[in-house]
């Protein structure tokens, strides 16, 4: 005998949403079997009359009742990952159906311990912080848990300040509040978007920070959950994303600037003092026009480009690419990171200003070298302190820029108008300078004398 199900006469919502028809489709209690697809109105739940079917059957009317059935635009945030969102709705979910009376311990098929180990094993702390969302107040949440521990027991203490933090702002619902679809300013329940939103933005974060090992990693771990709370360290960088919309403009062209620059070879000793006091012995004199180059600016914060500066080294080597960068800490791809202000003789009709952090050192520097023509020079305007996407320092990601300018012979620069001196000199930063870039110069030093 088969249960008889009619999502159409789920009641009570407060939201205006208009009644209409739905598809019943046959389903079982296996996981990923049951699903409620909101927006084409199609249910499918296990049809059996045993108490786990049951259970299942009354997960999916609960998302008919609470869950939002259009994605209002300006809702579902760019910079929260979908998958948080999801699972933070199954948090939701299932505690209103638990509070209903419904066994939640029944909504395990069995596979969470041998896919929790799975995901373990291919390192993926991403999914294992949002799978523990959907099994959190479960049947399956031990079993999950047990599967972790068997893959990546260093995982276990992060997870578990991570489920104490969900459980705690859980615990500060009531069921009333918990599952509200009366519309907030947005446009949403104000369940979902007090809730669920509000984790997803926790989970969202996590998901992008590294699994905490040891107990300091684990301390500032636990402070990013917060309400306020930096960010954990992610210990990688951002996705680089261009800003698309600057409107670029030609500049008159003028001859590129003829000069000399000293060199380690050619036919005129121009320099005969730099035998003793450059390390690189350039004492030769070599024609050059500065025409271009690519330089990279940091416009973190503590960076200051003007308007004047920026027309000055446009003069000066018409055909350089003049890029600046800086990350908001946390963004996905909804902010850019990353923008031209000069390209090849075209310039920026207006300036932008950084987003706090750095947070794509390491992708703009590989940008500018895949840009470079021939044996152009390559200026990195910084103060030689590189984060991740989250704007923490970090050791590898330091190393991974210091090669690139080592490999590359990029010269560091401390503000922009020694750009155009960079331009000119075309040499790598000097070994008497690089105490003056930070990090990046300290490892720097290091590599050089390796």
């Amino acid at each position: 005998m088969t249960a008889s199900v009619y999502p159409e006469l789920v009641c009570g919502r407060d939201d205006a949403l208009a009644p209409g028809p739905w598809t019943l489709e046959p389903g079982s209690t296996r996981r990923g079997d049951a699903s409620c697809n909101l927006s084409d109105r199609i249910l499918r739940v296990p049809l059996g009359n045993d108490p786990t079917s049951r259970v299942v059957r009354a997960h999916e009317l609960t998302h008919v009742r609470v869950s939002p059935h259009v994605r209002t635009d300006g809702v579902w945030e760019v910079d929260l990952e979908p998958r948080a969102i999801e699972c933070a709705e199954e948090l939701r979910v299932n505690a209103i159906v638990a509070r209903l009376g419904f066994d939640a311990s029944l909504l395990r098929d069995g596979s969470e311990k041998s896919g929790a180990r799975r995901v373990a094993e291919a390192g993926e702390w991403s999914e294992a912080v949002c799978f523990l969302m959907a099994v959190l107040g479960t049947g399956a949440e031990k079993e999950f848990l047990a599967g972790i521990r068997q893959g990546a027991p260093t995982w276990m203490p992060g997870l578990r300040v991570l489920r104490k933090r969900a459980l705690g702002l859980l615990d500060s619902f009531d069921t009333e509040r918990l599952g509200a679809t009366v519309c907030d300013d947005d446009g949403v329940g104000r369940g979902f978007a007090q809730f669920t939103l509000v984790l997803a933005r926790i989970l969202t974060q996590s998901m992008a920070a590294r699994a905490p090992l040891g107990p300091e990693e684990l301390r500032r771990f636990r402070r990013s959950l917060e309400p306020g709370g930096r960010r954990a360290p992610t210990g990688r960088f951002a996705t680089l994303s261009f800003d698309e919309t600057i409107p670029m403009t030609a500049r008159p062209r003028s001859a590129g600037v003829r000069q000399s620059r000293a060199s380690s070879s050619g036919t005129v000793m121009r320099y005969p003092s730099r035998l003793l006091d450059d390390e690189y012995r350039r004492a030769f004199s070599q024609r050059c026009s500065a025409h271009g180059g690519v330089v990279v600016v940091d416009q973190s914060g503590s960076m200051d480009l003007s308007e004047d500066d920026l027309t000055a080294l446009v003069r000066y080597a018409p055909d350089a690419v003049i890029v600046g960068y800086s990350h908001r800490p946390g963004s996905q791809l909804s902010t850019p990171n990353a923008w031209l202000l000069a390209d090849r003789g075209t310039v920026a009709t207006r300036g932008r200003v950084g987003n706090v952090g750095n947070g794509v050192d390491g992708p703009i520097l590989e940008w500018a070298i895949a840009r470079r023509r021939s044996r152009e020079p390559v200026i990195w305007v910084t103060d030689g302190q590189v984060t991740d996407s989250h704007d923490h320092p970090d050791e590898h990601l330091t190393d991974h820029c210091a090669r690139l300018v080592l490999r590359h012979g990029i010269a560091m620069v401390a503000n922009f108008t020694e750009a155009g001196r960079g331009l000119a000199r075309n040499a790598p930063t000097r070994s008497s300078r690089l105490g003056e870039f930070g990090r990046v110069g300290r490892r720097l030093r290091e590599l050089r004398e390796i």
